[in-house]
């Protein structure tokens, strides 16, 4: 019997993290699980060994990823990165106390930090996309100054402070 199949799923490449890493996020996410991994058999290539950790698809609030095991040779930059839409500061906080833990502190800033693992995050409230482009442009650029000017985590009252005016 087979079950339903996610049509796009991120696909993340790690020196060696994987599993450390889907266990790190599972951790942080409702809905969230290993569902399989795969090993490198005897014919294991690129330093890695037979038995070592290939890939970990995982769950992440009911979505699919994978994580592999692929060596050195790429690392993860801002151009890509994974959005958390957030319903208050409370939530907020809580994403970002957990995401940026051992974290790069210098790539922390409008709300996007880089996780321990270097994989880019924007954690941002979920009225954000709505208030930067609401149909009166004053109200819309108060809140890209005030987003802006944010030197780390977002804080919600402030946006709210600019948007109202």
């Amino acid at each position: 019997m087979k079950s339903k199949i996610q049509k796009i799923a991120p696909n993340l490449w790690f020196d060696t993290q994987a599993e450390e890493a889907a266990k790190f996020y599972t951790s942080v996410f409702d809905d969230s699980g290993i569902d399989r991994m795969t090993r490198y058999g005897k014919d294991a290539r690129g330093g890695f060994r037979e038995g070592d950790v290939m890939t970990v698809e995982f769950r992440l609030e009911g979505r699919q990823f994978v994580a592999l095991n692929g060596g050195p040779h790429f690392r993860f930059n801002e151009a890509v990165s994974f959005i958390v839409h957030c319903e208050n500061q409370e939530e907020l906080d809580y994403y970002w106390d957990k995401l940026s833990e051992g974290g790069d502190e210098k790539a922390q800033v409008c709300g996007w930090l880089k996780d321990r693992f270097g994989v880019s995050w924007q954690i941002i409230p979920a009225a954000l996309s709505e208030m930067v482009g609401d149909p009166d442009p004053e109200r819309a650029q108060r809140v890209m100054n005030a987003l802006l000017q944010t030197k780390t985590k977002i804080d919600i009252d402030t946006l709210m402070k600019a948007y109202e005016g």
